[in-house]
Order: C-alpha cells, then structure tokens, then sequence
C-alpha cells in the first residue's frame, strides 16, 4: 500500500466498502463524514450523480482509444473546455494520468521548450524546500520534503531549491495569505547569482504547498517570483493538483492569487477522483515554440498511453459541470469564511500552535511529542475517526483538512467539534501520562 506502514496496517485494517455524498461507509458499519475529499480529490461528493452516468453512458460507446496519430472528439472537447477555464492566455492542454505525471511533463515541456528556441543551456529546475510534487523522479528531484528524497539515492542532476515559506514567530494563525515572507521570493535572485539564469529552466511551486502542511503564500510572494521569472526569462510553474478546480474558491489559486504562470499542472479535482486523469495547462508562447518545422515530425516526444482515456474525458466533463452549472465553486467560496472562523476558534486549545487556511483547505499544526514525528496529529486523527466518526488526515504534526464542496455549515461544525473535542482529549491524556 502507498505511504502506508503496511505492517502495522495488517494488524488493524481500516476499510472502505462504499461512498456516497460527504460519507465513507466502513467494513465495520460505521459511517464516517470525510473531511478530506477521498485524498484532496472528490471536490463534487463521492458518486456525484452527474460524474456517474456520464461514466456509464460512456463506457457503453466507447471505452479506449488511443491518442497516438488518431484521436476521438471528448479529449479535444475536454482541452478546449479547460482552455476555457483556466486563467487567460493559458489556452493549450497535454493530457496525462495523475499529478505526478503532471508534473514530470511540465518539467520535460519547460526543458524542452528552451531547446526549441535554441537555448539548450537552460536545464536547471528550481523547487521548492517542502514542497511536494509527486512521485516521479522528476517530481522528487524538485521536491523538498526529505524523508521521500533520502530512500531513493541520487535524484536529478542540476536541481536547486528556493527556502520554505512557513514562519511561525511572525505568522502563526494568519488568515488566508500570511503578511510576512515577500522576501522569501528574493532567494530565486540568489539562485540566478549561483548558477547563471542562463542555466535555468523553470522554477515550480505549489501556490499553496499541501502535503507538508498546508501553507499559504505570504502576501505578494507568488507575484515577486513572476517578476523574478520575467526578468530572467525563467519559465515559472504552478503546481495546482491540490488547489486546481475550486479548492480556494476560484478556479484556480492563479486566479485567486492574481497570478498567471507558464504551466499548471492539475489532475485530482479534474475527474471527482473517480477515475485518474491530469493536465498540463500552458501559454500558448510555450506551446507554439513547438510548433517549428517539418509539420510531419513529432512535435514532443512524450505521453502515456491512458493520455485522455474517453472514460477520464467523460468523468472530467461531468465533474466540471458540477461545478460550473451545479455552482460547486462558488459554494465552496461563500462557505470558505464561515469554514475559517470555525478553524480559528480552535485557537488558544492545548498543543494548537498554529492554524493556516486558504478556501477550503487548512491545516491546524500541533505542538510535536517526545514520543516522535507526527505522534500527536495521529493521536487527534485517530480519535476524530474512532470517536466522532470524522475522517482527517494527519501530515506530519498538522491535520490536514479539505472537505468536499457539497458540505453545508453543519458539516463544518461537525468537523470543528470534532477535531476540539480530539485535541483536548488527547492532550489531557498527554497530561494524565506525564
């Protein structure tokens, strides 16, 4: 199992038999409310009516066909609806089948990119210390967060990172964008000193880093890395898998940050979660740079061979509609306050040192036990589940919290209650051992 202890996993198996709506129905029989959208994913609620009988009418029509020298029509009516979407000017889509496909493919567009033009020197890739960017070599290389680093040797040659942004002595329970940390942007002038511009291709970031414990950019930091970018002609990535398709409110965290990069990576938001799909979002500069030459030979050399699956095209058209006729996006907007003002009221609880949130998405960072890593988050999760019947997930000493878009404020208190009564039941056991 991934980024399971599957030993101690055998001992106690937890299992999922069914889901419907905001809920998870268990092997044991019990009913838990899912607080995290499967894995950041299932934005429309688990067997969203629209995503489901769109997958069964098409998979009674058509269920592969390749997008090898041939194509079929839902994979070029799906580009040109995302095109749509997405922040102006980005209006190009290479389709793959997660995130950290995704992400590998921006990586591979932006080199090659440069290569197109006739700047061959630029091969460096700039990330991001705790950042996460899936599990492809590529994604690992620009990663930062160690432990998933450190197992598999030497990575990618030429990588460099930009510092992580969280800062608790100045930012701790900020709202939404933390006011301090511009300056943390101010690396990348540094790392255009050490290696030359002339060496770099792109540098990518999630606008708000998810798996290492949900952090917001501080205030005008994505817009000083875009002019940073800009003026070193450095192709600047955004990687959206998590806040893509209305977890921040908006479309896009681009759209809600006020910033456009060269590329968007996407994928879980896109299908509902129910069947695996990503994209590459791009400018149309980066995709006509590829469009040089002989028009028989193969512009870029890459893909995968589910690339825009028909049943993915079907489940993403679907999902989208949930969220544009169904208003998803903008639910999630106008219950992302009332969402933060719950999360803030956990302030001031025993071991709470921190509470970050942006939309629909949050982590509430406790104070680490001597017992180990992560320790103290397990034990809160654990008895939200056991206890209340609420599914969080613990990453590392945060409990990481992205509902599904179709919860209503009752639901936020569930979880907020929840996670008040976990955190002080823990915390008085803590006391009682010690």
């Amino acid at each position: 199992m991934p980024f399971t202890p599957n030993r101690k996993f055998k001992q106690s198996p937890r299992l999922i038999v069914a889901g419907e709506g905001l809920h998870y129905d268990l092997a044991d029989g019990r009913r838990v409310l899912d607080a995290i959208a499967g894995l950041w994913c299932v934005n429309a609620g688990h067997r969203n009516p629209r995503v489901s009988a769109a997958m069964k009418a098409q998979i009674d029509v058509l269920d592969y066909a390749s997008n090898f020298q041939i194509g079929h029509p839902a994979a070029f009516k799906l580009a040109q609806r995302l095109a749509q979407m997405a922040p102006a000017g980005m209006d190009h889509v290479f389709f793959t089948n997660s995130g950290s496909e995704s992400v590998d493919t921006a990586l591979k567009i932006a080199v090659a990119y440069h290569r197109a033009r006739g700047d061959a020197g630029r091969y460096r890739l700039i990330g991001r210390e705790r950042s996460y960017h899936g599990v492809g070599f590529g994604g690992i290389s620009v990663g930062g967060i160690g432990r998933q680093r450190s197992t598999f040797g030497p990575l990618l040659n030429g990588v460099d990172h930009l510092p992580h942004t969280l800062d608790l002595a100045r930012n701790a329970f900020s709202r939404g964008e933390p006011p301090h940390g511009i300056d943390k942007a101010d690396a990348l002038e540094a790392l255009v000193s050490l290696h030359d511009a002339s060496t770099i291709a792109a540098v990518i970031v999630e606008p708000v880093a998810g798996s290492t414990g949900v952090l917001p950019p501080p205030r005008g930091y994505l817009k000083r890395l875009r002019e940073i970018c800009d003026k070193h002609g450095i192709l600047l990535i955004f990687d959206e898998v998590i806040t893509g398709f209305g977890r921040v409110g908006r479309n896009f965290a681009s759209d809600l940050f006020g910033v456009t990069p060269d590329l968007i990576t996407t994928a879980k938001g896109l299908t509902n979660g129910a069947v695996p799909m990503g994209a590459v979002l791009m400018r149309g500069a980066v995709h006509d740079a590829f469009m040089q030459g002989n028009v028989s030979a193969v512009e870029l050399s890459h893909g995968y061979t589910y690339s825009g699956h028909p049943l993915a095209c079907a489940a993403a058209m679907a999902t989208l509609d949930a969220y544009t006729e169904d208003g998803l996006i903008a639910r999630a907007a106008e219950l992302s306050p009332y969402f933060e003002d719950g999360l803030h009221s956990l302030r001031g609880l025993p071991g709470v040192i921190d509470v970050r949130n942006v939309g629909l998405l949050a982590g509430i960072e406790l104070q680490g036990w001597a017992s180990g890593p992560g320790t103290h988050a397990q034990a809160v999760a654990q008895h939200c589940l056991d206890e209340s019947g609420v599914l969080v997930r613990s990453v590392g000493d945060t409990i990481a919290l992205s509902p599904p878009f179709t919860l209503e404020r009752r639901h936020i208190d569930q979880i907020i209650d929840s996670l008040r009564a976990a955190i002080a039941q823990t915390a008085q056991a803590t006391d009682t051992a010690a």
